[in-house]
């Protein structure tokens, strides 16, 4: 059973979801569907990364070396990099996918778009 959800940003963007199972995540944003295989080991992935957020700012608050705390965040920044992969991935395999075989040329825009974001 699916049940639909419509959120409205704070600059007015319109995102409807649709929650089909607990792997397979559908978004429909300005009415392209986008399925989303990994959604669960993603929101886990995000989680250890906030987890580790958490650890490093108590290690600035306990005046631990600046040397250690720059490691730890160079660990967070791969870990959140290597979850935009997984991202993008995702995307390509199904949602470029779709837009290829029906044409759609925004998606392919928007997608250069946040791959010229992603990788600054």
């Amino acid at each position: 059973m699916s049940e639909d959800h419509t959120h409205i940003l704070e600059d007015g963007t319109v995102i409807t979801h649709t929650h089909e199972d607990t792997t397979v995540h559908s978004h429909s944003l300005g009415g392209h569907p986008h399925h989303h295989e990994n959604t669960k080991a993603v929101i886990n992935r995000m989680n250890r990364a906030i987890g580790h957020m958490e650890s490093i700012k108590n290690m600035i608050e306990d005046g631990r070396d600046c040397s250690e705390v720059l490691i730890q965040i160079a660990a967070v920044r791969s870990a959140i990099n290597n979850i935009g992969k997984i991202i993008l991935e995702d995307h390509i395999n199904h949602c470029i996918v779709d837009a290829v075989e029906t044409g759609d040329h925004q998606a392919l825009e928007d997608l250069n778009e946040a791959i010229n974001k992603f990788i600054k």
